[in-house]
């Protein structure tokens, strides 16, 4: 059978296309590698427990909101979403607190109240913030002429931007703090990525009453229903490009699959990768793909909680030992800088089953074990999990006392083991690294020299769960066309 679309792919982006598509009644066929589809979506079970892969949060979702007509679209609005409380972040920066309130008037009251002498440039900062969200929509209006990838904000620095804006040092260290949903680096992050990264949290903050699998298998039952197939195991290792086209995939089990148009869900290096011969794709465009730096990844920690010992808390809590928000991960210090995450509790007892601490872990820290895989690591990759894991124990014990206590096991994933499980190159957490120095280069079109290849996922324009919904779409609409992602929006 030859598909009008093959996706390569089950993480979101693949998904949220495959749904879109197969919705508009082209026939659509996914190849995923893994024994399962969903990506990072994935969940896994251990001691009974269920832990998510790398969802944890999502904003925007109230009607208006910037991610809520997308997940109308995509049938998302209908899973268990649990609303997090009104001061849904809370920030620990030494011995100083503070919270993000839950709509962009709270959110400039309670900065306000804690840092009044900025009041004006708080005001500047949020509507900034609205501006941002509005214009990742425009995008996809046909009335509106704007060009995706040129946008100053794409090339203004946020460090930049942030210390031109704010005279006093702690407030730029609390607008940062809860941008562990990003990789934070003075000298490439882009003020877009910045805004987006904050934005859609501050409209409304929602977890899901279950875990990530939810959302990959409500997008699957739309796919099937559609009449979109998914096969599982069926890892691709080439595009066969005949005529300046791609005609087929060939999977490593000697399968071959035959489509009219392609799209990669994979790192865009991953991709190119797979086409062995090409009269479009030259050799200066594999090295400038190749050349990309990956941002960093993430080290977690997954606490099993003993029963009736932590009571549920409805928001996200940062704890940060100094008030260097943007660099601490930089040092080879012991772990000075994490995110701590609730998983909803499955019954109703109201206590905790589980929680994850997240911090960053820049590659180099994983370099020693870089030719190993999982399972065959060795005593000093385990030691070095352990140290890491009590760190971020230890710190997480400012929030919540006697933590270590309460903890009937644990266990700890690093950028090696994401790495492994979802062909992730370095483990990276958000992709691409995006640069306000050269956006033009690293921030990626989903079109391609082929012109039936396109790409989507984190690694184009904007990662997260909304900035890959938001890229699915722009994916799409180069198939379907903006007038029809739009009114389906609308």
């Amino acid at each position: 059978m030859k598909y009008d679309v093959i996706i390569i792919g089950s993480g979101l982006g693949g998904l949220e296309c495959a749904h879109i598509l197969s919705n508009a009644g082209m026939s659509v066929l996914i190849l995923e590698q893994d024994k399962q589809p969903g990506g990072c979506l994935q969940s896994y079970r251990r001691n009974g427990v269920s832990f998510d892969t790398g969802f944890h949060y999502v904003g925007g979702l109230e009607e208006g909101q910037s991610l809520y007509a997308a997940f109308r679209m995509l049938g998302l609005l209908r899973l268990p979403w649990k609303k997090l409380d009104n001061d849904f972040d809370r920030i620990m920066i030494g011995n100083c607190n503070f919270s993000y309130s839950q709509g962009y008037e709270n959110f400039t009251e309670s900065l306000v109240r804690d840092f009044y002498e900025e009041r004006e440039a708080i005001k500047k900062y949020v509507n900034l913030l609205k501006h941002t969200g509005q214009q990742q929509l425009d995008m996809l209006n046909p009335d509106i002429e704007t060009d995706t990838f040129s946008s100053s904000m794409f090339e203004t620095s946020a460090w930049k931007y942030l210390t031109d804006t704010f005279h006093d040092n702690l407030l730029i260290n609390v607008l940062s703090a809860t941008s562990l949903k990003m990789e934070l680096r003075k000298d490439s992050l882009p003020l877009f990525t910045f805004l987006h990264g904050n934005g859609s949290f501050i409209e409304s903050s929602w977890r899901l009453k279950g875990n990530g699998t939810l959302i990959a298998d409500s997008l699957i039952e739309d796919i099937k229903r559609n009449g979109g197939n998914i096969i599982c195991s069926a890892e691709v290792n080439e595009l066969v490009e005949k005529d300046r086209k791609i005609v087929c995939a060939k999977c490593s089990n000697g399968e071959v699959y035959e489509g009219n148009i392609f799209i990669s869900n994979a790192h865009p290096s991953i991709t190119s990768g797979w086409i062995k011969q090409s009269e479009c794709i030259r050799k200066t465009y594999r090295k400038r793909i190749d050349s990309l730096e990956n941002t960093f990844g993430m080290l977690t920690v997954s606490l099993i909680i003993k029963p009736q010992t932590l009571k549920y808390f409805n928001w996200n809590q940062y704890i940060y030992k100094n008030d260097n928000v943007w660099d601490f991960y930089e040092n080879n210090e012991p772990v000075s800088g994490i995110l701590i995450s609730a998983g909803v509790p499955e019954n109703e007892d109201g206590y905790l089953h589980q929680i994850d601490i997240l911090t960053p872990m820049v590659w180099k820290k994983c370099i020693e074990w870089e030719d190993t895989l999982v399972g065959h690591r060795g005593e000093s990759y385990k030691e070095m999990k352990e140290r890491m894991a009590e760190e971020c124990i230890k710190l997480a014990e400012k929030a919540i006392p006697g933590l270590r206590y309460m903890v009937e096991k644990y266990y700890v994933s690093t950028p090696l083991t994401y790495r492994d499980y979802t062909s992730t190159p370095q483990g990276s957490a958000f992709g691409i690294r995006k640069d306000y120095n050269s956006p033009m280069t690293t921030i990626l079109s989903p079109r391609t020299p082929i012109n039936n290849l396109l790409l989507t996922g984190q690694n184009l324009i904007l990662h997260g769960i909304h900035g890959v919904t938001m890229t699915s779409l722009f994916t799409c609409s180069e198939i379907l066309g903006k007038k029809y992602i739009w009114n389906k929006l609308n």
